[in-house]
């Protein structure tokens, strides 16, 4: 393994120096041109982009952090993943990503010479070129940066099962404001150093956000410090506003941190390290454990906006928030203003950076790594092919339901089985992990534990269950960092779950929605290779989450996925056990999706078997011929069909067919079980859209349908726009109403249950049938007793506890 230097020569820092004025250059010229790239001439208003937009202030700071991992990338051989935490640093990263050649590789028409730059700055935040974030297009990122908070997070997925990787995360003292962000420091208590990389943080204190001082940037270096040390990092400050004593600092500081982060994993991985201690299955609280290493951590403090101009109309500018955006607005207006745009370009003295054609000079290009080893080039940032896992024969957990409706079992235990043998069947090239808040064994999945155990680098204590340094089921009760460390394992081409209690995961909704938007653009970019998708599993949901009350109560994920582009989202409501391994073992060997499985992890009625539950999972919608009295060789339309999705849905829904055969036995009934949400909209809205004959065979073009839905009414109102006749749709959901009390009385509060969708299907019915009075009486004494009946024995009416489906009879 190469060894740093740890001194830079002069000769060094007088190309360092260069070629960080080269980016700095790059930066602004991208911010402001859109011709005249070189300043070749004087320079004129015309030049100038008609808006100028991007943001300038961070951009020094990551230039100067990027140069200087180039250095150690080549002394060292070591594989770096750069992550710009800080918001719109897009222009310094493509501008860097630009000089090490990797740009003009992907992009060949954004080429290395004068035609190339005078394009590259055109492109930049110019409709048809580039946004001002790291976004998928920017070649060697998985982290977009635009809503903060999520770079550490990914850094440490990223790093997870990688053990060779760096993953060097720029994180702007702006962005350590976040709330995400603040949980994230805490990955030296995950990261075991005998299996993972490193994540190396370099926190960026640049003194200022858009308008107004950070809460960082105004602590002394010595409370940073202790921040950062009491969550598990070995700080080191580097800061100035003297370019060559800061050079001198940080390449000594990123030396030293090299040389920590491998004696750290040299350590852990010889001899009696962590990876021959007690771990996997039965480690508990028996086996010896690792504690957390104490990595190394860098705190860099130079001016916001450092190099670029002084002042401005007479206010400072430079090391104030004046300079996060467009430190120069009006220019082509104001010619005080272009005439300091122009100083301030012409002080980075472009003709000693590029030659004639337009060229970085050739001891420049020297700096930046070659091959692979370039940042830009990262095989783990770019979508490198994953290994797909090889999902086991889903015959061992499926369930025999007997009699549809006749068996009980707790619906997600035998997922968390098939999650266990993945684990065992991953274990010499491990790449599938389970991210979940402190709530495995609470959703039924802790069958895990027979695999392996919680990851946690501290010190045990008698009484552990299942916890160790090399576990790797990642349990911390935040949902943003396990959805972020699943989404940084994702997109380094691994696989996992995110479960999470359904009400609960809208605390990482507005991450869902970011993720699905880089997928969407990433699918778009073909140098980018498919990605596994993010899977999310919504468990104790609304509808049993009755013991918990209202606040644990809320179906809105949905509603926030169904408001994504259909090309990247899936929302799967699988009825029960073997539909929702059906599910799981799609949604594993899928990528680029976001998936959204709900599914409760209560005990439930089981209805189709293992060969049933794959037709059905691949229909995504399919009528129950034995749940409806229909003639299968009638062409007769039902006089009403009862539609469900979700479990608790469809046991209510059956249960309002079965009132319905029972009593009123000469109307029709059909049975309609949707699992795929997104075969509702038409093919025009979402790929999953059904034909509208095959829409039609199951709705009908006329029947009034009543719906039992597993959320939000107005959610599946959205997707049936555009099908024929909406309105004969009559959809009860969660309806907001909620509170600490029985599993039924959920439905009863909602209006979803089984009385109230069988006096609905009545009202709907076209004509009256005998025994229908008789029903709808029967239904609201029903309610009523109900009512009564839960205030007084606190449990639910024993014909509600004990129903079971069996076949009408009237």
């Amino acid at each position: 393994m190469a060894e740093t230097s740890g001194t830079i020569s002069d000769d060094e820092l007088d190309l360092f120096q260069r070629y960080w004025s080269a980016a700095n250059y790059l930066t602004v010229a991208q911010i402001y041109l859109q011709e005249n790239p070189l300043l070749r001439e004087p320079l004129k208003p015309e030049h100038i982009k008609p808006r100028l937009l991007g943001h300038w202030g961070t951009g020094p700071g990551l230039s100067l952090i990027y140069a200087h991992l180039n250095r150690l990338i080549r002394n060292t051989s070591a594989e770096v993943l750069f992550i710009a935490g800080p918001g719109h640093g897009g222009p310094s990263v493509v501008a860097n990503v630009y000089l090490e050649g990797t740009y003009s590789e992907i992009y060949p028409d954004i080429s290395r010479d004068a035609e190339g730059l005078r394009k590259l700055a055109r492109q930049f935040s110019t409709p048809g070129g580039v946004g001002s974030h790291v976004g998928p297009a920017t070649p060697g990122s998985i982290h977009e940066g635009g809503e903060l908070g999520y770079s550490l997070m990914h850094a440490t997925g990223a790093v997870m099962d990688n053990p060779d990787l760096i993953a060097a995360c720029v994180v702007g003292d702006g962005e350590a404001e976040t709330g995400p962000l603040a949980a994230s420091w805490a990955a030296p208590f995950f990261l075991n150093p005998a299996r993972d990389g490193a994540v190396l943080p370099i926190l960026h204190l640049n003194g200022a956000k858009i308008s107004g001082p950070t809460v960082l940037g105004r602590r002394q270096d010595e409370d940073v410090e202790a921040l950062l040390h009491a969550n598990g990092w070995d700080p080191v400050t580097v800061s100035g506003d003297q370019p060559e004593k800061v050079h001198h600092a940080l390449a000594a500081a990123l030396d030293d941190a090299y040389a920590s982060i491998r004696n750290i994993q040299q350590g852990a991985r010889g001899a009696g390290s962590s990876a021959d201690a007690g771990s996997g299955a039965g480690a508990g609280s028996g086996g010896k454990r690792t504690t957390a290493a104490r990595w190394p951590a860098i705190i860099l403090r130079t001016p916001k906006g450092w190099t670029g101009p002084e002042s401005v109309d007479g206010s400072p500018v430079e090391g104030t928030f004046r300079s996060h955006q467009v430190p120069l607005s009006g220019v082509r207006d104001n010619p005080e203003h272009l005439a300091l745009l122009e100083q301030w370009m012409r002080s980075y003295q472009p003709e000693t950076l590029f030659d004639g054609d337009g060229r970085l000079l050739p001891e420049l290009a020297a700096l930046a790594p070659e091959g692979k080893l370039r940042m830009g080039a990262a095989p783990w940032a770019n979508g490198q092919p994953s290994v797909p896992l090889e999902i086991p024969d889903l015959a061992q957990y499926a369930v025999d339901p007997g009699q549809p409706g006749s068996t009980s079992i707790e619906t997600t235990k035998p997922l968390g089985e098939l999650f266990r043998d993945l684990y065992n069947g991953t274990e010499d090239n491990p790449r599938f992990r389970l991210f979940c808040p402190d709530e495995t064994n609470s959703n039924r999945l802790g069958a895990v534990f027979e695999a392996t155990d919680r990851c946690l680098l501290l010190p045990g204590r008698d009484g552990d269950d299942h916890i160790s340094a090399d576990g790797r089921v990642m349990e911390v009760l935040s949902e943003h960092l396990c959805q972020g460390w699943l989404e940084g394992y994702l997109l380094t081409g691994r696989h996992g779950f995110f479960a999470s209690y359904e009400a609960f995961a809208m605390v990482s909704a507005s991450m869902t929605v970011q993720h699905a938007k880089w997928l969407q653009h990433a699918r778009e970019l073909e140098w980018r290779s498919p990605v596994p998708s993010l899977n999310i599993l919504l468990t104790s949901t609304c509808w049993r989450n009755d013991h918990n009350g209202f606040s644990h109560q809320g179906p809105g994920l949905i509603d926030t996925v169904l408001s994504l582009s259909g090309e990247v989202t899936r929302i799967y409501l699988p009825p029960d056990t073997n539909t929702l391994l059906a599910a799981a073992a799609h949604t594993l060997q899928s990528t680029d999706y976001v998936n959204l499985v709900v599914v409760d992890k209560q005990s439930h009625p089981q209805y189709l078997t293992l060969e049933e539950a794959r037709a059905h999972a691949e229909a995504g919608a399919s009528r129950w011929e034995w749940a409806g009295n229909e003639d299968g060789n009638s062409s007769t339309e039902p006089d009403v069909v009862i539609a469900c999705a979700g479990d608790i849905p469809t046991e209510e829904a059956l249960a309002a067919a079965w009132l319905l055969q029972r009593h009123v036995p000469d109307a029709t009934v059909r049975v309609v079980n949707v699992m795929d949400a997104m075969v509702l909209p038409p093919q025009d809205v979402h790929p999953h859209g059904l034909d509208d004959r095959t829409f039609s065979s199951l709705f009908t073009d006329t029947c009034e349908v009543v719906v039992a839905w597993h959320g939000y009414a107005r959610s599946f109102h959205q997707l049936l726009h555009g099908r024929p006749n909406p309105e004969r749709f009559h959809v009860r959901g969660y309806s907001q109403q909620g509170t600490t009390t029985t599993p039924f009385d959920m439905v009863v509060v909602n209006r979803m249950s089984r009385y109230h969708l069988a006096l609905e299907a009545l009202r709907r019915m076209p004509r009256q049938f005998d025994g229908a009075e008789a029903l709808a009486e029967h239904c609201h004494r029903q309610l009523d007793a109900h009512a009564g009946y839960i205030r007084e024995h606190f449990e639910d009416l024993p014909e509600i506890r004990e129903w079971v489906w069996s076949p009408p009879r009237p």
